[in-house]
């Protein structure tokens, strides 16, 4: 199964990211709709690269069917970001990544969840590579203790 990423029908980048959102949730619970959707924006793609196509087979492609880069994940990242009123340029996937820690523990998200949501088997990988991030929700479970226990 193969999934177009941009979608060629698609015509902002809130409408790939809804399309690319719905289409990830409806695989994860094997919705039989998905698939059908994903053939279908295969077909079209397919047609309009003409010769320039490549069967690849992948989930994730590009318009013409070959492999998604580093490249272009950064590009159309920019553009997502630029569509939002930000400078493209000064944000990666890195720095997206990052600042979605940063938002999740300072508005006191617990560790764990957190670990999961950026796709960690355990909380040691998010506390070791985020641990900037995540003073801010051990220095709150520190003075939660203290208001317990007393200082």
């Amino acid at each position: 199964m193969r999934l177009l990423s941009p979608s060629p029908t698609a015509s902002t980048a809130d409408a790939v990211r809804a399309q690319h959102a719905w289409i990830i949730d409806a695989l994860e619970v094997g919705d039989p709709a998905a698939c059908e959707h994903l053939d279908a924006a295969q077909e079209l793609a397919q047609e309009k690269a003409g010769d320039r196509w490549k069967d690849t087979d992948l989930v994730f492609c590009t318009r013409t069917g070959t492999p998604v880069t580093a490249h272009n994940v950064r590009r159309d990242i920019r553009k997502v970001v630029e569509a939002a009123g930000l400078t493209g340029r000064e944000w990666s996937p890195r720095e997206l990544r990052h600042s979605f820690v940063s938002v999740l523990s300072d508005s006191g998200v617990p560790i764990e969840d957190i670990s999961r949501l950026v796709g960690h088997s355990n909380t040691v990988v998010t506390e070791t590579v985020y641990r900037h991030q995540i003073r801010p929700v051990i220095m709150q479970g520190a003075a939660t203790m203290d208001q317990i226990f007393g200082s």
